[in-house]
C-alpha cells in the first residue's frame, strides 16, 4: 500500500467534501416564491434593473408629454453623458439632467462634452429638452457595436491638441497624421503636444515637417514644467480637446495646467510600453483664465468619418499641391503613368514619411470599403472599366 502524506490526504478530503457539497446542492428543491401579485417588482432580484431601466423609459409627468422645442436658446453646456443622464454646467454649476428620451440622433452620438443644450427644470428634477447644432466637431466611424455610425468625442471646440509623446509611449507619426485629418473634417484647429520632452534629449524628425506645415508644436514635459506656459497661453480662452493614445500623459497635462485638480493618472506598462486606459469617459473641465478643456479616453487607432480614397489627398496640403501637375485628373499616386506626386518624391521635394503615411491612410480606407489598393472608386470590381481621365 503506497503511503500518502498529509498534504495529499488534506487535498483529496477538500476535493471530497467540494464533491459532495456540488451534489447537494444540484439535490435542493426549494423553489424561489413568484408572487407576482403582492411582490411583483421582487418576484426576481436579478430583474429589478431591468425593471427600474423599464420604468425610466415612462413618461416621468405631464410635462413630457408637451412637444420638445424646435427654436431655443441653450442655457447649458454638456460636461460629460451616459446614456439616459448627462452633467452640464449651468449657471455656474454642475448638475445631473435626465436626457429627454424623444430626443433622438438619426446617425451620431446624440451628446458629447461641449454640446449646447436646453434643461428645462420639472419639480426638483432637470431634464435635457433640446440639443444645439454643432459648430465643430471631433469623430470617428462608430464601433459596429455602436446603434449610430458616426461617434463624436467633443463638440463645438476651437482647438484639438494632439498629444504625442517622445517615449513610453513611442511618437507614432500615423496616429497624429489622422488627428490632423480629424481636425480639417471638423473645422478645428490643430496644435501638436509632443510630451515628456524630459526622456529624449532631441525631438522627432517628424517635428520639423508639422511646422513646415503651418503646425503650432509645443513640447512639454509634466516634470519639469517646461512648455507649460505656452501651451496654457495657446488655451487661454478657448475650449479644446486633448486626444492621443493612452499613456501619452493627457491627463497629466492637465493636472500641470490646473494643479489643484488632481485628475487620476497611470504609469506606463513597462511590459508593453503602452499605456493603461485610466481616462474612461470624455468630460469638460473648466479651469482658470478662460481655458476650458476636455479630456478623451486614449486610443488604439483613429478611423476617419466621411472620407473617401479618392479625398484623402487633399487633406495632406503638400501633396494636393504637387499633385497639380498629374497627368490624370484622378490620379492615385500610387503606379500611373506621369505622376507628379511621385516625380516630387523622387527628387526630394516631397517628404518620404508624409508620403508613406498617404498611403498608409489610403489603403485603410480602401480596405474598410473593399476597393482594391490603389483602383479609382470601385473600380476594382468591373475589370473592362476605361483608363483614368485626363486632365
Amino acid at each position: 500500500m503506497v503511503a500518502v502524506d498529509e498534504s495529499t490526504r488534506m487535498k483529496y478530503e477538500l476535493n471530497g467534501a467540494m464533491k459532495k457539497k456540488k451534489l447537494e446542492k444540484k439535490k435542493r428543491k426549494d423553489v424561489r416564491e413568484r408572487d407576482w401579485e403582492r411582490k411583483h417588482e421582487y418576484a426576481f432580484t436579478h430583474d429589478r434593473i431591468k425593471h427600474r431601466r423599464a420604468l425610466a423609459k415612462l413618461p416621468q409627468s405631464p410635462a413630457a408629454e408637451s412637444p420638445l422645442p424646435t427654436e431655443f436658446t441653450p442655457n447649458a453646456v454638456v460636461v460629460s453623458h451616459a446614456k439616459k443622464w448627462a452633467f452640464v454646467r449651468i449657471g455656474g454649476e454642475d448638475r445631473m439632467c435626465r436626457i429627454d428620451e424623444r430626443l433622438k440622433a438619426p446617425n451620431a452620438t446624440l451628446l458629447a462634452p461641449g454640446d449646447h443644450v436646453l434643461v428645462e427644470s420639472e419639480g426638483d428634477d432637470a431634464v435635457i429638452r433640446g440639443i444645439a447644432p454643432r459648430r465643430t466637431k471631433l469623430c470617428r466611424p462608430a464601433n459596429i457595436h455602436k446603434q449610430v455610425a458616426e461617434q463624436v468625442f467633443a463638440a463645438n471646440i476651437d482647438a484639438l491638441i494632439v498629444v504625442a509623446s517622445v517615449a513610453q509611449p513611442r511618437f507614432r507619426p500615423g496616429l497624429v497624421d489622422r488627428f490632423l485629418i480629424a481636425a480639417q473634417i471638423g473645422g478645428v484647429e490643430p496644435i501638436l503636444c509632443i510630451n515628456k520632452i524630459d526622456l529624449c534629449e532631441a525631438l522627432p524628425e517628424e517635428a520639423a515637417l508639422y511646422r513646415a506645415l503651418g503646425v503650432q508644436v509645443i513640447p512639454t514635459s509634466c516634470v519639469t514644467g517646461e512648455g507649460i506656459p505656452a501651451l496654457r497661453e495657446l488655451l487661454r480662452d478657448r475650449i479644446s480637446v486633448l486626444s492621443g493614445h493612452s499613456g501619452v500623459g493627457k491627463t497629466s497635462l492637465l493636472n500641470a495646467l490646473e494643479p489643484s485638480l488632481r485628475a487620476p493618472v497611470s504609469e506606463v506598462s513597462q511590459a508593453t510600453q503602452k499605456g493603461r486606459h485610466t481616462t474612461s469617459t470624455a468630460r469638460l473641465y473648466e479651469l482658470s483664465d478662460g481655458i476650458r478643456i476636455i479630456d478623451t479616453p486614449g486610443i488604439r487607432a483613429l478611423g476617419l468619418w466621411g472620407v473617401s480614397p479618392e479625398e484623402i489627398a487633399y487633406y495632406f496640403p503638400e501633396i494636393a499641391e504637387v499633385a497639380e501637375g498629374c497627368r490624370f485628373r484622378d490620379c492615385t499616386h500610387t503606379h500611373e503613368p506621369q505622376c507628379a506626386v511621385r516625380a516630387a518624391l523622387d527628387d526630394g521635394r516631397l517628404p518620404r514619411l508624409r508620403y508613406d503615411s498617404y498611403l498608409r491612410v489610403r489603403a485603410s480606407l480602401e480596405s474598410d470599403m473593399g476597393i482594391t489598393p490603389g483602383r479609382i472608386g470601385f473600380r476594382a470590381k468591373t475589370p473592362d472599366a476605361p483608363t483614368p481621365d485626363e486632365s
